[in-house]
């Protein structure tokens, strides 16, 4: 395993917009490269911003995000919208 794949960090949401967005899936090493990995494979957007994803990482599978994270997670939300209306 690589020092990279050792330090890889991912979060996955999911947003239905009801109610706030649910941590779906999150892992480091390994298991963050996986969720990075099937992103890519489903044409998922992915922002990397380490702060965040620690901070995500600290929310339990299935939770929504906690109100301290929206502002965050909005902009986040803001970029994948961007970039889903430019394909």
């Amino acid at each position: 395993m690589s020092t990279e794949t050792k330090r890889q960090l991912a979060v996955a949401l999911h947003y239905d917009r009801n109610g706030a967005p649910r941590v779906l899936a999150k892992g480091k090493g390994t298991i963050g490269a996986r969720i990075i990995a099937v992103a890519k494979e489903h044409g998922v957007p992915i922002e990397e911003n380490e702060v965040l994803a620690g901070a995500l990482s600290n929310v339990e599978l299935g939770d929504e995000i906690p109100a301290e994270l929206y502002k965050a997670v909005a902009e986040v939300l803001v970029f994948v919208l961007r970039l889903t209306k430019r394909r």
